[in-house]
């Protein structure tokens, strides 16, 4: 089984705020995509930045083969949000937004308004595949890039900056502690039984607090003296199959010429010892700046995906 995730960039189709200016530029894009994920076979596809369900629609068209897609009815106020596009049947699909009891409202902005939800709702499917149920959470957190009061991407004075990022770290924290709720109850205290991934735009690269958070219980990570060793933990744990990347290509995005690997598959101990490979591409990813505007014409993606085969023989 193959799985991955990718951002595919603001899939909208012509016409609207954020989408191509033309059917010709949106054309190219849908083939550029189509292109990639044909190359990378995946079984089951995460995606985020679907504009609405009839773009991930037109991507599907593409695709040999048949497929399944689902997208969350949540989408943040931009209009994106996150989707599955499979080749296996996706059941038990469920939303995932609200933030779990005891953790209060963060602040978003200068005015003091509060948020209790995922920006962009989460979404579960299950899947089954060589006799295994796997249940796979896609999510896109909170993002590093800050857009600021009347749709600046540039701040008026470094006091703003420095706010505007807490609101975001605040949001992106509280998301990360959300998914990781959730994905308590999948896990039930049953990890070694219980295949589960969470998978998607975390937004942060592996040492991040946020990106920490959906771990679970801290040991036994993937290259420590510890991963071979069972304990407790996992009944509950995460693994984040980042080590397990080539180190040439353990990045999904560059940011003014920086690597980064901001898109990550987390999975339970039931899959961990199960990985065959992971990998990102098989493209070359764009430098972006702090403004997404720069890249609306652009046929392909400012990220590149991030995928794990898996031996469930």
């Amino acid at each position: 089984m193959v799985v991955a995730t990718w951002n595919l960039e603001n899939l909208f189709r012509p016409g609207s705020d954020d989408g191509p200016g033309d059917e010709q530029t949106y054309e190219a894009k849908l083939t550029e995509l189509a292109r990639v994920i044909g190359e990378i076979a995946p079984d089951v596809l995460a995606v985020q930045e679907v504009g609405d369900p009839e773009a991930l629609e037109d991507l599907r068209e593409r695709l040999d083969g048949d497929w399944h897609a689902e997208t969350s009815e949540f989408p943040d106020g931009r209009g994106i949000r996150v989707g599955f596009l499979s080749r296996l049947e996706l059941a038990e699909v469920d939303q995932v937004r609200e933030f779990p009891e005891r953790l209060a409202p963060v602040q978003v902005d200068d005015e003091g308004a509060t948020v209790a939800q995922i920006g962009r709702g989460g979404l579960r499917a299950r899947v089954s595949a060589e006799g295994m149920d796997v249940d796979l959470v896609n999510c896109h957190l909170k993002s590093k890039l800050l857009t600021f009061p009347r749709g600046r991407f540039q701040p008026s004075d470094e006091g703003e900056r420095a706010r505007f990022g807490a609101y975001a770290l605040y949001r992106r924290t509280a998301e990360a502690v959300t998914l990781r709720g959730y994905a308590n109850e999948l896990l039930d205290g049953e990890g070694p039984d219980r295949a589960v991934i969470v998978l998607g735009d975390l937004n942060d690269e592996p040492p991040a607090a946020t990106t920490q958070i959906l771990l679970g219980p801290p040991g036994s990570e993937i290259g420590t003296a510890g991963f071979d060793t069972g304990d407790q933990g996992d009944a509950w744990r995460l693994w984040n199959l980042a080590p397990l990347i080539p180190e040439e290509s353990r990045f999904s995005r560059r940011f003014r010429g920086r690597g980064e690997l901001i898109d990550h598959l987390l999975v339970s101990h039931a899959l961990v010892h199960h990985v065959e490979q992971a990998d990102t591409g098989p493209v070359e990813p764009p430098s972006i700046t702090e403004d997404p505007t720069d890249r609306r014409e652009e046929p392909a993606s400012d990220h590149v995906p991030v995928w794990a085969r898996f031996d469930l023989g």
